[in-house]
């Protein structure tokens, strides 16, 4: 799983995803405190994830294997938002 923030969105008339209403949203890495690290991926959002949430993603094989997701041609996957992070007893992210 990856950590990241919702920062836009990116629109593609041609796919072959074929998952109706599933947007591509940018995300940008984080670490476990919601601290933006610099590196970008897109993600196919099937759970409607907000601009500036902190989400999970799935990637790979692990992305393709939900009842919506199997056997589409898709890398990443966002699949939680996150409410809040504790290590150490301590919470270090709170949405």
């Amino acid at each position: 799983m990856i950590l990241g923030k919702v920062v836009g969105s990116v629109v593609s008339n041609t796919r072959s995803l074929n998952i109706d209403g599933a947007p591509f949203l940018l995300i940008e890495k984080t670490n476990q405190k919601g601290e933006k690290m610099g590196e970008f991926i897109v993600a196919v959002d099937i759970i409607g994830a907000g601009y500036d949430e902190m989400v999970m993603i799935s990637e790979s094989t692990s992305a393709r294997e939900t009842l919506i997701t199997t056997n589409k041609p898709l890398d990443a996957l966002i699949v939680g938002i996150i409410d809040r992070i504790s290590e150490d007893d301590k919470f270090v992210y709170i949405k």
